[in-house]
């Protein structure tokens, strides 16, 4: 359980640390990248100087060595020429004589292994040595050498101490110039990378400006490539979005309009429906009152009596007519009974006058409340629909359905046209046409959507989709 909880700790760390160092900014985070690499460059050339300062110092010991070697050497060869006590004693006097040499210690034993001499100490930089891991680094590791004179041993130790020394000085120097330069490295890098990419905070500005929905900013020319190919696409896109804006604000307008236009033309076709019922209906009813009694007083006059029933005849004829303007003009429909009935009687009369086209129609069963706006749309719809089938498509057969959806969002009506004619020419299909654009007008307006699909030879297939409760255009903005 313990080793779990302190791997978990561990992994946690690790995670950590990334996201600190993402915290940083770009502009550091490449700074601190290339004074790395600046860093890692230094330590290459660093390891190189190792190895030439290694090289030398092997150079410089192996030669003193030799040096000191070869004067010993003679030294022994006189002293084994006459080996007595005076020439052991005049060779120990030469050497004390010499001291150091060069970069060697130098022992004396007699026969017996007793020191009788041993070389001081340096003087150069005396009491100061080189880091062991550092003097390891650069000991050229040259063996003693042992020099028999007579009775007397002599063992020459090279020592590269003193030049440790002074490689160990220059290599603290080079470091401190090279974390001074690389220190100035990532502040000159990081001065050139602020006026570099000072750029980009013009862009973000810009960039935040798009959010909150301002347009009319646009981008200069920059001198980097790639800052400029940002703000050429930055003002590409700004262009786009106030076209866009422009569009729409211009769509909500037409819209505005339409429904304007449409709420007013209803509330004429309402007065005209209210005209109609309240002046010729009274005036209707009294004619059709004074032919009845005519009739009634009239039994034995047969011409005058004839003309009397004639009138009330087409009195009746009037009213059934101004019944069926009145529902044109002003349709009732509550709920989908009374839309069905208002179709149904709309395709009987149009089928009355279109016998040639075989109708089928398909309405929903299902029962929900419908908005006379929305009602009086797809009527509208349909009415259009149909007249241009009966004009332009040349079909043999109309399918209509009327269907209910039930979604999340609400109850909806799709209302669907179909022919077998020669369809629409191509691009026909967009509403430029007063009867498309008005249908879908209509649909837009009541937050639905109409679709028109054709294909030469293979009809037209009208489908308009309205929410049974309509929306008002206050609310399609708010949303």
């Amino acid at each position: 359980m313990g080793d779990t909880t302190a791997k978990t700790a561990k992994t946690a760390k690790t995670r950590r640390q990334p996201a600190r160092f993402g915290q940083l900014s770009l502009r550091t985070r490449i700074s601190l990248l290339l004074t790395a690499v600046s860093a890692c460059l230094t330590l290459a050339l660093g390891a190189l100087w190792l190895q030439d300062t290694r090289a030398s110092i092997d150079e410089e010991i192996t030669a003193g060595t030799r040096v000191c070697e070869q004067w010993l050497t003679v030294l022994a060869g006189e002293l084994n020429a006459r080996p007595d006590a005076a020439a052991n004693k005049q060779l120990l006097a030469r050497v004390r004589a010499a001291g150091r040499i060069r970069a060697n210690a130098l022992s004396a034993f007699d026969a017996s292994g007793q020191v009788l001499y041993v070389s001081p100490g340096p003087r150069y930089k005396a009491g100061r040595a080189a880091p062991a891991w550092f003097a390891r680094l650069i000991d050229p590791h040259v063996q003693p050498r042992r020099i028999v004179a007579g009775g007397l041993t002599l063992i020459l130790t090279p020592d590269p101490s003193r030049a440790s020394v002074d490689a160990w000085d220059s290599a603290q120097n080079i470091m401190l110039w090279a974390c001074a330069l690389l220190a100035l490295l990532f502040l000159a890098i990081r001065r050139l990378l602020d006026r570099a990419l000072a750029p980009l905070e013009q862009i973000r500005g810009a960039l935040e400006r798009t959010g909150r929905g301002r347009h009319d900013l646009r981008l200069p020319v920059y001198a980097a490539r790639e800052l400029n190919l940002l703000a050429h696409a930055y003002n590409g896109m700004a262009d786009r979005l106030e076209l866009a804006v422009s569009d729409n604000v211009r769509l909500y307008s037409e819209c505005e309009l339409a429904q304007l236009m449409q709420s007013r033309l209803e509330r004429e076709r309402r007065g005209i429906a209210q005209e109609l019922h309240d002046e010729l209906a009274q005036g209707i009813t009294a004619v059709r009152a004074l032919a009845g009694a005519i009739v009634q007083r009239t039994a034995g006059q047969a011409a005058l009596h004839g003309h009397a029933q004639s009138i009330i005849a087409v009195t009746n004829d009037i009213q059934q007519g101004i019944r069926h303007i009145l529902q044109q003009l002003r349709p009732s429909c509550g709920d989908t009974e009374h839309l069905n009935l208002a179709m149904q009687r709309h395709l009987s009369l149009w089928h009355r006058h279109y016998p040639q086209l075989a109708l089928q129609v398909d309405v929903c069963g299902d029962s929900a409340h419908v908005d006379d706006t929305v009602a009086l749309a797809l009527l509208r719809i349909l009415q259009e629909g149909l007249t241009n089938v009966a004009r332009h498509a040349g079909a043999a057969q109309v399918q209509v359905a009327l269907r209910l959806c039930r979604q999340h969002d609400g109850d909806w009506l799709e209302l669907t046209l179909a022919d077998d004619g020669r369809g629409l020419p191509p691009g026909a299909a967009q509403p430029r046409g007063f009867g498309l654009r008005g249908m879908r007008e209509r649909a837009l307006a009541l937050r639905g959507e109409l679709s028109i699909t054709s294909q030469a030879g293979q009809g037209v297939r009208l489908c308009a989709r309205l929410p049974a409760l309509g929306v008002r255009l206050d609310e399609t903005n708010g949303s």
